[in-house]
């Protein structure tokens, strides 16, 4: 940054009113409307609120193809064909009593119904929801019906006959699953029709990963052709987060989202939105259910159409992709899957999934600068194996590469400082006559060849570097909860001694005594006191971003000694 320290309260100044005014405008701005929704019962039993169609049951219909088409035929969605649900489907779910199927592997335990295969609990457990606490992070659950999470998956039809949906009973061979020491873990769930169809559902575990595949094989021992489309889905209810300019989960977004297969889109869930009735054919995307640091997302196959679809009402939706109809013959077998990611946001992973699925890491309009900086800082630490230390280093290269800029600021500053005597005595000459003042001012900064506005480029320029560091320091899970050195156990929360906030005051005076002071007398109180307030408002920020901000300034200090230094021996020689 600038070595001007009033660039940097301005800027700080103006950040923290930012931050004040969305926190405001989350608790007390205009809220959507309430909607009056009927309440349902789960797969697990309990109860939660649902959209007008019982978002939790809701069945995706299926797409039309002509009959006898091969099993390939992947042609774009059309016009549903399929009743929501199956006759008699419902009666024969409640009188089934579901096991759940405990799958444990080296990063997630997870939980599967056997009633539709639902994903209904999935912990993270390598990270823990409170530092220090062994609860781990839950994702899907029915453990509250005001926060229900379930990602759904399944088979649908056009024919009224039974289909496998996440309502269908199905079985396993056993219960518990452990990935010990195998590489993938494989977990299968079996559907039998009455007419011979065959469904196996398997979900594939991989040791270190938080993706997860899904295959479907269908085997046809019946003497028609079986017609059938593939859907997922996310149901949840997701309250917001109460809003603090000091909690960096508020600032998150928390929702669902899709990509399109040409960009990324948070999607809107006001009942007034367009995308609280959702229907759209996509190709080559995704959808997730997105908060703070960790996301479930569902990727279809690759150049595979299907369409999205999203009905919300009130903090509840339900996100969905189906696909296309397949045939599958008589006496014919079809294979096919897709692929779920349950998990936090590390950017390795899930760019290995789909093309931008890495952007619910999401650095907003500033991403062409965040993601540059997180692959810097992301280096940095592959080498150093700590975040704190990367933070150090990257803040250092990034002083190098702005020194140039920065340097015209420096030494016009400098000079200034020099000439504060003799602009003091103008300022007292022409005390009554601001005209000349002016003209005066501008003949001196000419003569000694210093430019007043010298220092704007950089600052325009380091701006939204800056703010890029703030976003990547909020959203990247990599960073959550990473201890730095001695009391800085978590760089995502306060320091708990309020010792870097101190620094940062020490070193904010510092670098204003080295700058020319203000000749306004009012203002140069302010700059003063400046420091001590904005160390008090720092005090509540993440850790990271105060080291940042002590690093930088303890830069910018030297750096502007050394010019100082260099201008005054300059100007000894001179004389």
């Amino acid at each position: 940054m600038t070595n001007n320290p009033r660039i940097y309260l301005w800027i700080a100044l103006a950040l923290v009113v930012w931050l004040n005014y969305d926190a405001w405008m989350r608790d007390y701005g205009p809220k959507p409307g309430a909607i009056t929704t009927p309440t349902t019962q789960t797969s697990g039993g309990a109860q939660t609120t649902g959209a007008p169609g019982d978002l939790s049951s809701r069945i995706p219909q299926a797409s039309k193809t002509e009959p006898g088409a091969p099993a390939a035929n992947q042609g774009a969605p059309t016009s549903p064909a399929a009743p929501p649900a199956a006759p008699g489907e419902a009666s024969a779910n409640a009188a089934a009593t579901p096991q759940v199927l405990h799958v444990h592997t080296d990063v997630l335990d997870v939980d599967i119904s056997t009633l539709g295969g639902t994903i209904q609990k999935a912990d993270l457990l390598k990270y823990p929801k409170i530092k220090g606490e062994a609860a781990p992070v839950r994702l899907e659950n029915e453990d509250d019906p005001t926060s229900i999470y379930l990602l759904q998956t399944g088979l649908t039809g056009p024919g009224k006959e039974s289909y496998p949906t996440h309502l269908a009973p199905f079985t396993s061979p056993k219960t518990q699953y452990d990935i010990d020491a195998v590489q993938d873990l494989r977990v299968p769930l079996t559907w039998t029709n009455e007419h011979g169809v065959t469904v196996t559902k398997t979900y594939i575990f991989h040791r270190g990963d938080y993706s997860v595949g899904l295959e479907y094989s269908i085997q046809n021992h019946g003497d028609s052709t079986w017609q059938v489309a593939p859907y997922a889905q996310i149901l949840r209810n997701d309250p917001r987060t109460k809003s603090s300019m000091f909690s960096t989960e508020s600032r998150a977004f928390h929702g669902p989202a899709m990509d399109d297969g040409t960009k990324y889109r948070k999607l809107d869930m006001a009942p007034d939105a367009e995308d609280s009735h959702l229907s759209r054919d996509v190709r080559n995307g995704w959808i997730a259910a997105v908060q703070h640091h960790f996301v479930s997302a569902i990727v279809p196959p690759k150049d595979t159409p299907y369409r999205v679809t999203m009905n919300s009402s009130g903090d509840q939706y339900l996100l969905a992709t189906t696909g296309s109809t397949l045939a599958v013959p008589p006496g014919g077998t079809v294979k096919f899957g897709e692929m779920l990611y349950i998990g936090p946001k590390l950017q390795s992973q899930l760019q290995k999934i789909s093309p931008r699925l890495d952007r619910v890491a999401d650095y907003g309009v500033l991403t062409i600068l965040a993601e540059p900086l997180f692959a810097a800082l992301d280096k940095v630490h592959s080498l150093t194996g700590n975040w704190g230390v990367a933070i150090i280093l990257v803040t250092f290269l990034l002083k190098l590469i702005f020194y140039p800029l920065s340097e015209a600021s420096g030494r016009s500053m400098a000079k200034m400082k020099m000439l504060s005597p003799r602009i003091k005595n103008l300022q007292e000459t022409y005390k009554d006559d601001r005209d000349k003042l002016g003209r005066a001012m501008m003949e001196l900064y000419k003569r000694e060849k210093i430019n007043p506005v010298a220092g704007c480029l950089p600052i325009v320029i380091q701006i939204p570097v800056f703010l890029a560091f703030y976003w990547v320091l909020l959203e990247s899970v990599e960073m959550r909860q990473a201890p730095f050195a001695f009391w800085i156990h978590d760089l995502s929360a306060r320091d708990p001694l309020f010792i870097l906030p101190a620094i940062m005051a020490g070193a904010m005076f510092v670098q204003y005594k080295l700058n020319p002071t203000a000749t306004d007398p009012v203002q140069a109180k302010v700059f003063m006191i400046m420091p001590l307030v904005m160390s008090v408002t720092f005090a509540f920020f993440p850790a990271g971003l105060v080291l940042y901000w002590v690093t930088n300034t303890v830069l910018s200090i030297a750096q502007q000694w050394n010019i100082n230094r260099r201008i005054a021996t300059a100007a000894a020689k001179k004389n």
